[in-house]
């Protein structure tokens, strides 16, 4: 963590790495789900393992866990709206093709970007404020809302069905994950990111424990393929986190962090090769057009 810092291009193709890790956590869960497991034990098993590789790392780096009392009160609240948020992602991954699910939750900057506006007075900038509807039409045609594609239902009403749900979580979630960010920048932005994980994992993986073992909310993998996959789940997200930890420091430009939107990207493709779940090329035109007024609402930002 003391060493100099990395190359611009290195950081950038380490963020892709990391989010093409990010996206595999993702494609596991559906695995997983696809196999007897549900949303609660992913949720449960996810936040488990980070907490013990986020635990390690500060363990490793000798890092003081000495935390104000109001300082935790609010980490944790943190935590559970990142729980709900979890909670949702996952439920929106069991229900719609991956890539969609991602691509619904990746419009977050732009929540962020509209809060700020609302309650700090932060206005956007011109290209911002272009990208915002852009990214809301190229979600439109990514998710096939008029059913056009052939890919699934037709019509309106077919393809809302179809999907409606689905969407409606994935939506959630970039709410609350917004949410919490924007919480974060006002109470925690002092905070080593590193205990702002901790604090953030151990509410989850604690709530959910103890909260699932009480009503008997989990349901677990029924055969070595969903327990495989429930693993590499855990694995594929706590090392993407930790990485982030190691790469982070080392970057000096801020906006190279645009680069992790390269996860649905990522997904999209995992999603075609491992889960067979096929997007007509309309609908890859709609991701590529959310992708890139995501990117030129981030490279907006200072």
């Amino acid at each position: 963590m003391q060493s100099k810092p990395i190359s611009r291009w290195l950081g950038i193709l380490l963020l892709v790495f990391i989010s093409i890790v990010f996206g595999s956590n993702h494609i596991a869960a559906r695995f997983a789900f696809e196999h007897g497991a549900n949303v609660a034990t992913a949720v449960a098993f996810r936040s488990s393992a980070a907490l013990i590789f986020v635990l390690v790392l500060l363990l490793a780096n000798r890092v003081s866990f000495a935390l104000p009392g109001a300082t935790r009160v609010r980490g944790a609240l943190i935590g559970l709206l990142l729980l709900l948020q979890s909670y949702c992602i996952f439920s929106a991954v069991a229900r719609i093709p991956v890539a969609l699910a991602l691509l619904a939750f990746n419009t977050y900057p732009i929540v962020i970007a509209l809060v700020a506006w609302r309650l700090d007075g932060v206005r956007p900038t011109w290209l911002a404020l272009i990208a915002m509807p852009v990214a809301f039409a190229g979600l439109a045609i990514a998710l096939d809302v008029g059913g056009w594609s052939g890919v699934g239902a037709t019509g309106f009403v077919g393809r809302w069905d179809e999907i409606g749900v689905g969407v409606l979580y994935a939506c959630g979630a970039s709410l609350l994950f917004s949410a919490a960010m924007y919480l974060t920048t006002r109470w925690l932005k002092d905070v080593d990111g590193r205990l702002r994980t901790l604090l953030a994992t151990s509410t989850i993986a604690v709530v959910m424990l103890a909260g699932g073992t009480l009503v008997g909310a989990f349901s677990f993998p029924v055969d070595g393929t969903g327990w495989l996959a429930l693993a590499l789940m855990g694995l594929c997200y706590s090392a993407a986190v930790t990485s982030l930890f190691v790469v982070l420091p080392k970057i000096g430009v801020v906006s190279n962090l645009a680069a992790l939107n390269f996860e649905p990207i990522a997904v999209l493709v995992m999603g075609w090769v491992l889960l067979g779940q096929r997007m007509a090329p309309p609908q890859i035109a709609g991701a590529a057009i959310v992708i890139g007024a995501i990117l030129a609402l981030s490279a907006g930002k200072k």
